[in-house]
């Protein structure tokens, strides 16, 4: 079965430029650096659950049956992509903090949230290109 994610690595580009165009603001008080901010905090929200969701779909041949992945708490889909040797442990660790940091912050949409998000974006679009293209490898084998 092929995985598509096309979609996934549209929005990691996007997430990408949404980087760049932060470096690029000097003044924070600027309107600008708060609407690339807004844009990696959104970029960095899709990637999250589309990462989620389409390893979701990877690891379902694991299983006996698509419900029973579908019952995975994100958390679990990444322990279990270690168990099956699909991401290593380090790695895995990393997008468990990706969600704490999502979670912990899911309703705090203010600066401190952003802020404490922009700090992750370079590993976090490290292993989100990283994971999908252990995805579309998947699909080779």
């Amino acid at each position: 079965m092929s995985i598509d994610t096309t979609f996934l690595r549209r929005c990691i580009a996007s997430l990408e430029r949404a980087v760049e165009g932060i470096e690029t603001q000097e003044d924070r008080d600027d309107v600008m650096y708060d609407i690339y901010r807004a844009a990696c905090v959104k970029e960095f929200e899709l990637v999250l659950e589309q990462s989620g969701k389409l390893l979701r779909k990877r690891l379902a041949a694991w299983f006996a049956s698509n419900r029973q992945a579908d019952r995975l708490h994100f958390k679990d889909l990444f322990r279990h992509a270690a168990r099956h040797d699909l991401l290593d442990c380090e790695a895995v660790e990393r997008w468990l903090r990706y969600r704490d940091n999502r979670n912990e912050t899911a309703h705090d949409y203010g600066e401190d949230f952003a802020e404490a998000t922009l700090k992750l974006l370079p590993d976090f679009i490290v292993d989100a290109t990283a994971l999908a293209e252990m995805i579309d490898r998947a699909d080779d084998a």
